[in-house]
């Protein structure tokens, strides 16, 4: 196993080709960089980056060479938009430079490619479930529908766990299971702090749920796990599912929820009859 110190030299080697690759990857002209005099070599030079960034001729000059310097998270935004990286790239200079990440950029999509919709289709007569990191549901199929009584007003899991009656109906454990749902959306919140459609979705369900805006005032957390779904549904009866989600790769703040009935249940048969009755179509 590679030790701590020398992972470090690793990261800091692949951090200098990194960026020697991607400023000669770029011509003065795509930066709004006058060239003046004979360029030796492709690409920008290292002061023009340093320009570009707002940094230091030098520093920039250590970090390109793979010395042992500290960097902040803000000096690595302005290097990458300097450079003009993609989203990728920009993760990768932070991974190298030994920090975390930060979000994407990107803006928040919604549209839903025709492949994922089948995949979501094709696991009728089994529930399953698109939504983002706001819980705002973007897919669903027709056994989803007819397990756990969501309908077209539905937009966001959360308020409908408070708001959607039949869906709390069905819910056979609703009250037990409150609390860690609510936890575990103020864990996944607590990673965009201030963001507005987080911000959005609090505010909108503490204005029409006394339940909801009383469990958020507490300010539990918890990590969402692999969990069974119990549903009571008046006209199929106790039905129960293993639920499993699935980060989806393209999309890197969606996410695909799987209810598989769990096994030596009679759930299957049941829901494929809700399914041929129509209920609901």
């Amino acid at each position: 196993m590679i030790s701590e110190p020398a992972t470090k030299q690793l990261r800091r080697e692949q951090l200098r080709d990194f960026l020697r690759t991607r400023r000669a990857s770029l011509t003065p002209g795509a930066v709004g960089v006058v060239s003046v005099g004979t360029r030796r070599t492709p690409g920008l030079r290292r002061e023009e980056v340093a320009l570009l960034a707002g940094v230091g001729v030098s520093w920039y000059t250590w970090l390109e060479q793979g010395r042992d310097i500290n960097v902040s998270a803000e000096v690595l935004e302005a290097i990458g938009r300097a450079l003009q990286l993609s989203e990728p790239e920009r993760a990768h200079l932070f991974v190298l430079a030994g920090l975390n990440p930060p979000p994407a950029h990107s803006v928040r999509a919604t549209e839903v490619s025709p492949e994922l919709r089948r995949l979501i289709d094709a696991w009728a007569p089994r529930p399953a479930l698109l939504r983002d990191r706001y819980w705002n549901i973007l897919a669903i199929n027709s056994a989803t529908r007819a397990a756990f009584g969501y309908d077209d007003d539905d937009h966001n899991c959360l308020v409908s766990f408070f708001t959607n009656t039949r869906y709390r109906g069905c819910h056979a454990q609703w009250a037990q299971v409150a609390p860690s749902v609510v936890a575990a959306f103020r864990a996944e919140a607590a990673h965009l702090p201030g963001d507005p459609e987080f911000d959005r979705v609090i505010a909108e369900l503490s204005a029409v749920s006394t339940e909801f805006a009383e469990l958020w005032t507490r300010h539990d957390v918890a990590s969402p796990t692999r969990a069974v779904k119990a549903v009571n549904h008046p006209e199929a009866g106790a039905m129960y599912f293993d639920t499993t989600t699935l980060a989806v790769i393209d999309h890197p703040c969606w996410y695909l929820e799987l209810y598989n009935p769990q096994p030596g249940t009679t759930t299957q048969e049941r829901l494929e009859e809700l399914l041929r009755a129509g209920i609901p179509s």
